[in-house]
C-alpha cells in the first residue's frame, strides 16, 4: 500500500514539474507580430523626419520602439527579398534572386525569355523559419501574402493564404491558437504597392500636391506631385489598417509583452526606388518594439539585412538558431554588428542586369555587370504608373535635369562609389576620383570575398539553374 502512495505521489510530483517546467518554457516564449507594408522608404515616415502625411498610429508606435536607421532589403524587389526574409539566407545563395523564379498558382513566368515558373532547389536542411518555431510549439499565422520566389513547405504555417480579401482574410489569426499557446503573426498591407500607385489614381487624397517635398532624381512637376501624393495617402490608410491591429493587441492585453516589429519589404514604389541598387531601393523603414517598450525612443545606425530577421525571431523564442543561416541576431548582445552590407540585382521581370553593392556606414560601392544597359530597365509593370509614362516622355525630349537623366543614362559607369554622408541620395559618383581609389579596391575586394563565400548564383546563367532545379 504504501509502496503504491508512493508512486503515485512521485508521479504527481513528476506531473507538476513538468506543468512547471512547460509553463515556463511558455514564459520565454513571448508573442511576436509582424506589420508589414509593401514598396516603402523611410524618408516618406514622420518616425525618419518626414511629417508630410498624418500617420498617428504609426507615430505612437515608433514612440514605444527602437527606430533602425540601417535595414535592407538583400534586393530591391519583392520575391526576391521575401525568400531572405522567409530563410535568412542570401537570395544569390538560394538560387532565389530572379524576379520572379516561383510563379505560384502558374505554370508560365517569362515567356519572352524561355523561363518557366520554378522553384530553385536548394539543401532540404534550409526551412523556413517559421517551421521552428511551429515545432517550439507556436502557432504561425501569415495573412494574405506569401510570394517568397520557392515553393515553401505545407508546414510552413499553422494559416496562410497566397492572396486572399475579406472574411478569409479576417480568419488569420492569431485568435485561432489554442489558449496560452504563443503567436507569431504576420500582417501585410498591400495598400502601398506600387501598383495603388494607379489604381487610386482617382480616389480621395489626403495630401495635397502641392505640399510633398520631390528629391532631385525627380522633374518637380504637376504628375509627379499627384503621384507622391497618392502614395502618402495610400500611407494614411495602411496606418489606419495598422492601427486597428495595435488597438486589438492593447484590447486583449497583449500589447505590453509583445515584440511588435514593423517594416517594408524594400525600397519605396517609385522609379529609381523600386528595382534600383539605391538606397532608395533597398534602404527601408523598421522598428521594433520590445515588452514593456524597453530601450523606447532610442535609434540604432548598425548595417542590418534581411537576413538577420529570421534569426532575430529565433533568437527572441529562445531557439538554437541554425548554423546555415547567414544572417545575425539583431537583439542579441552578443552580435558583433557587421563591417559591411552587401545587397545585390539581377533578373526583373523580362530585363537581366547583375549588379552587386556594398556599404558601410558612410560610403557605398555599386558594381555593374552589364554597363551597356541603364538603371532604368524597360519593365512594363511600371509603365502602367504616370510618373513612369512622364519621365520617359521628358527623358525623349531631352529636357530632364542631369541628376534625373543619368539614371537613363546608357552606358552606365561600371563602378559607382559614394560617400553617404555627403550625397545620400547617390547623385555624384566619385569611382574616378583618385582620393577614393584605395577606397574602391577595398570594397571591390570585400565583394569578391562575399561572392566566394556565399556561393553567388549570380555567376550562373539562370537555365543552369533551371536544369538543376527541374531535374533534382
Amino acid at each position: 500500500m504504501n509502496c503504491q502512495k508512493n508512486l503515485f505521489t512521485k508521479t504527481l510530483l513528476v506531473g507538476q514539474l513538468l506543468f512547471v517546467l512547460n509553463f515556463l518554457s511558455a514564459q520565454n516564449q513571448p508573442n511576436i507580430i509582424w506589420l508589414v507594408c509593401e514598396d516603402q522608404s523611410p524618408g516618406f515616415f514622420p518616425m525618419y523626419g518626414d511629417d508630410t502625411a498624418s500617420l498617428p498610429n504609426l507615430k505612437a508606435l515608433a514612440e514605444d520602439s527602437v527606430v533602425y536607421e540601417n535595414m535592407h532589403a538583400t534586393t530591391p524587389v519583392c520575391s526576391p527579398a521575401r525568400s531572405a526574409i522567409i530563410t535568412g539566407m542570401y537570395p544569390t545563395t538560394l538560387g532565389t534572386h530572379n524576379m520572379r523564379t516561383f510563379n505560384e498558382g502558374r505554370t508560365t513566368n517569362q515567356p519572352q525569355l524561355g523561363i518557366p515558373s520554378y522553384s530553385p532547389k536548394f539543401p532540404d536542411y534550409i526551412k523556413p523559419f517559421t517551421i521552428y518555431l511551429r515545432e517550439a510549439g507556436y502557432y504561425c499565422t501569415n495573412s494574405n501574402k506569401q510570394d517568397y520566389n520557392f515553393k515553401v513547405p505545407q508546414e510552413t504555417w499553422d494559416q496562410t493564404c497566397r492572396y486572399c480579401q475579406g472574411a478569409e482574410k479576417q480568419n488569420i489569426h492569431w485568435r485561432n491558437r489554442a489558449p496560452g499557446q504563443p503567436f507569431f503573426a504576420v500582417f501585410n498591407f498591400q495598400i502601398t504597392h506600387e501598383s495603388k500607385i494607379w489604381e487610386q489614381q482617382d480616389n480621395e487624397l489626403f495630401v495635397a500636391p502641392d505640399a510633398v517635398n520631390v528629391p532631385p532624381y525627380f522633374p518637380n512637376d504637376a504628375v509627379v506631385r499627384k503621384d507622391m501624393a497618392v502614395n502618402y495617402s495610400n500611407l494614411v490608410r495602411m496606418d489606419r489598417e495598422l492601427g486597428a491591429i495595435i488597438d486589438e493587441l492593447k484590447e486583449q492585453g497583449l500589447y505590453d509583452d509583445a515584440y511588435i516589429f514593423f517594416y517594408s519589404d524594400h525600397g519605396g514604389p517609385f522609379p529609381r526606388h523600386k528595382r534600383a541598387i539605391y538606397d532608395t531601393g533597398t534602404k527601408v523603414p523598421m522598428m521594433i518594439k520590445m515588452p514593456k517598450n524597453a530601450a523606447a525612443k532610442t535609434r540604432n545606425n548598425d548595417l542590418w539585412s534581411f537576413i538577420d530577421l529570421a534569426p532575430t525571431v529565433l533568437d527572441l523564442a529562445q531557439l538554437d538558431v541554425p548554423e546555415h543561416i547567414q544572417g545575425l541576431p539583431m537583439l542579441n548582445k552578443s552580435t558583433k554588428p557587421r563591417a559591411h552590407l552587401v545587397t545585390a540585382s539581377d533578373r526583373f521581370d523580362g530585363q537581366v542586369d547583375r549588379i552587386r553593392s556594398v556599404k558601410t556606414k558612410r560610403y557605398k560601392f555599386i558594381k555593374n555587370y552589364n554597363p551597356d544597359q541603364p538603371h532604368a530597365l524597360d519593365v512594363n509593370y511600371r509603365k502602367q504608373m504616370p510618373m513612369m509614362r512622364r519621365l520617359l516622355e521628358l527623358e525623349q525630349q531631352g529636357v530632364l535635369s542631369k541628376h534625373v537623366q543619368r539614371w537613363f543614362d546608357a552606358p552606365k559607369p561600371q563602378y559607382e562609389f559614394y560617400d553617404l554622408l555627403q550625397d545620400p541620395y547617390e547623385l555624384s559618383n566619385l569611382a574616378m576620383d583618385a582620393a577614393h581609389r584605395d577606397r574602391l579596391l577595398q570594397f571591390n575586394a570585400v565583394l569578391d570575398q562575399w561572392i566566394s563565400e556565399t556561393n553567388d548564383l549570380g555567376e550562373r546563367s539562370e537555365q543552369e539553374i533551371i536544369d538543376y532545379s527541374v531535374n533534382q
